[in-house]
């Protein structure tokens, strides 16, 4: 079970991770747009909600947030041992049929209803009408999370920030378990002549809560060179832009790995639950310059990168700064060291053990 599949991102290239354990097994989703998905999806049977059949369903998904709670108890799973939800909204509300067990890998909690609101929903992130039907709602979806939390035999989360907020929240125990990074895509060219474009580079979905914003501020106003990659529902950011700012629009997955190496370092500025593209860059031997909170302090060092400690234009144009001695003594090897802790092999074998160990609780 995923929330929906409608973007090739870091939350779909887990499930692709956990639909090859079981090659057998249909995947459950809200919406499904097929030309978006890899075969590594495709080969799956996948069903999709009623949601999915609405007009305009699959490019304004996010407006059915309303509809998502019924939609995903709606979907009848048929007769299943088992049940992996791969959650970040309300995947993990699935209607579990009985006698079935329940593994739920968490991206994050409901994150549109709890500590993203206002990234989503506050003064100039939506329309007036918007903002008040959320905030009206916002009580009951809270309340529907932490219920259907009961269906879950067992959690892990993708970070031991997610965790936090699992126990916070569900007031249940989860393992922590990193995502898996696509390592032999990123880690096998030389690490010589590193950083040769001369540019900062920013990269992934333009959400909200990203705060591509505050890059865009510091750069300018530093005059020196960032490039955006990526589209998403912030992109009325790209617009009037400092004379340094670049914008690549979707970068190719082909692409990505020449991107990074080129690269000074990955410019890394919202508070993440964890957050790939950090280690994609350090595997390809770049450091990284990131908010010191959520994911990055699980993904980032010292040695591979610099933190600034406030989400402020100040504190990011103050690390850039420091960035300019921390470049001189950086060592590209570290970097890929450190990526390299974080395989898909190794989240594999960490879902089998999950796995068996409740299979075998549930005998």
């Amino acid at each position: 079970m995923h929330d929906w599949l409608v973007t090739w991102r870091g939350g779909e290239k887990v499930l692709a991770a956990l639909a090859e354990l079981f090659p057998d097994a249909p995947i459950y989703t809200l919406f499904h747009d097929a030309s978006a998905m890899p075969d590594a999806i495709e080969r799956h049977a996948v069903v999709s909600s009623f949601l999915d059949r609405l007009p305009g369903a699959r490019t304004r998904h996010r407006q059915f947030l309303p509809l998502m709670p019924a939609a995903i108890r709606a979907l009848d799973l048929g007769t299943v041992d088992l049940v992996i939800s791969s959650s970040h909204c309300v995947a993990k509300g699935v209607r579990v049929p009985p006698g079935a067990r329940h593994l739920s890998y968490v991206h994050a909690p409901l994150r549109y209803m709890w500590d993203r609101f206002d990234d989503y929903f506050g003064p100039g992130r939506a329309s007036a009408p918007v903002r008040l039907a959320a905030r009206a709602l916002r009580p009951a979806f809270r309340a529907w999370d932490v219920a259907t939390a009961a269906s879950v035999d067992r959690f892990v989360a993708n970070s031991a920030h997610v965790a936090s907020q699992i126990a916070e929240r569900y007031r249940r125990f989860a393992t922590v378990l990193h995502p898996p990074v696509e390592l032999e895509r990123f880690s096998t060219g030389s690490l010589e002549g590193l950083g040769q474009g001369g540019y900062f580079l920013c990269l992934g979905a333009l959400a909200p809560y990203k705060r591509i914003d505050l890059a865009i501020e510091a750069f300018g106003r530093l005059g020196l060179p960032l490039w955006i990659g990526g589209a998403g529902q912030s992109e009325g950011w790209l617009r009037n832009l400092p004379p340094t700012v670049k914008v690549l629009g979707q970068v190719p997955d082909a692409e990505l790995p020449g991107l990074y190496r080129d690269a000074r370092a990955l410019v890394f500025p919202g508070l993440e639950d964890f957050g790939i593209t950090p280690l994609e860059a350090q595997a390809c031997g770049r450091p990284v310059i990131a908010f010191g909170g959520g994911g990055a302090l699980e993904t980032v060092t010292p040695e591979t990168g610099v933190f600034f400690a406030e989400q402020t234009v100040d504190s990011l144009m103050a690390a850039v700064r420091r960035f300019e001695a921390f470049e001189r003594e950086f060592d590209p090897a570290r970097a890929r060291a450190q990526a390299s802790r974080f395989t898909k092999e190794a989240f594999q074998e960490g879902i089998r053990r999950e796995v068996d160990s409740l299979v075998l609780a549930g005998a």
